[in-house]
């Protein structure tokens, strides 16, 4: 094996192990997107994220911590706004997300010291991994799935029924404000792997492939994550072999698991 191999081996084991941390907190955190049916929600944080990124520069913090700090900024925001009821829910999310990524690309283009791989940064890259990455994403993803431990009976009890929980004393805005929180988490860490336009994609891609299969939440959860697994395993192996973007071959390996798993459920029935 030349050096070459070994150092590109190096880079793909990496984004293996990195893609798989990360398919370990987006299963469990994207099935609460399908259920509460956030997907728009879920696009408009993950395009925050390249504002994060610009403000990260310019204030000279880490770039997933400024994307944090971002993506939770967005989300009260959201929140303060939709309850002026002044504009629909789609609307607001509409205006916020393609807002946010545009400042942060003119941003960005008025930071010409400043040199971003915005292809990487959009679209996730499979040799950007490093072990400070490595890190975030587990360290961040025990502390998502810890969190999601602790609150699982609230956050699944407002998903069925919100007015219920209220009434059963169930703090829902606590608990929205901390689904947020997670949500700006798991964008911050994966966007080494699938990029801020494609992360949507993993959260909720995997979590509606195990919709199909799964007899109860806990159920359907489990199964998200091994079909993040298959996605994550499936799309660097094709981009390893066939020189495609990594975070776009990701995506498609799950959206082939959903269409595989859709046809034969479909065919079952018949």
């Amino acid at each position: 094996m030349s050096i070459i191999d070994s150092v590109l081996g190096d880079f793909f084991w990496r984004a293996l192990l990195g893609g798989l941390g990360v398919a370990l907190v987006a299963g469990p955190l994207g099935c609460f997107v399908v259920w509460r049916r956030m997907a728009y929600f879920g696009d408009t944080l993950a395009h925050s994220a390249l504002l994060g990124i610009a403000l990260s520069f310019l204030i000279s913090v880490p770039l997933n911590l400024g994307v944090i700090i971002t993506c939770v900024t967005i989300a009260v925001a959201l929140v303060l706004l939709s309850r002026t009821r002044a504009l629909a829910t789609d609307t607001l999310l509409g205006i916020l997300a393609h807002s946010a990524l545009a400042i942060g690309l003119v941003t960005l283009s008025f930071m010409p010291d400043v040199r971003v791989d915005l292809t990487g940064l959009l679209f996730g890259d499979l040799l950007a991994m490093s072990r400070q990455d490595l890190l975030w994403i587990y360290g961040g993803a025990a502390f998502v799935l810890t969190l999601l431990a602790i609150l699982w009976r609230g956050l699944l009890m407002s998903t069925i029924h919100e007015e219920l929980a209220r009434v059963e004393g169930i703090p829902v805005e606590r608990l929205r404000l901390a689904l947020m929180l997670m949500f700006s988490l798991v964008i911050a860490v994966a966007m080494k792997i699938v990029g801020v336009l494609l992360i949507t994609a993993l959260l909720i891609i995997p979590a509606a492939t195990a919709r199909r299969l799964a007899r109860n939440p806990e159920h359907m959860m489990a199964l998200a994550v091994v079909f993040g697994f298959i996605a994550v395993t499936g799309g660097l192996t094709l981009s390893w072999h066939l020189d495609s973007p990594a975070g776009p071959s990701v995506v498609v390996t799950a959206f082939l698991a959903f269409l595989l798993v859709y046809g034969t459920a479909r065919n079952a029935s018949r």
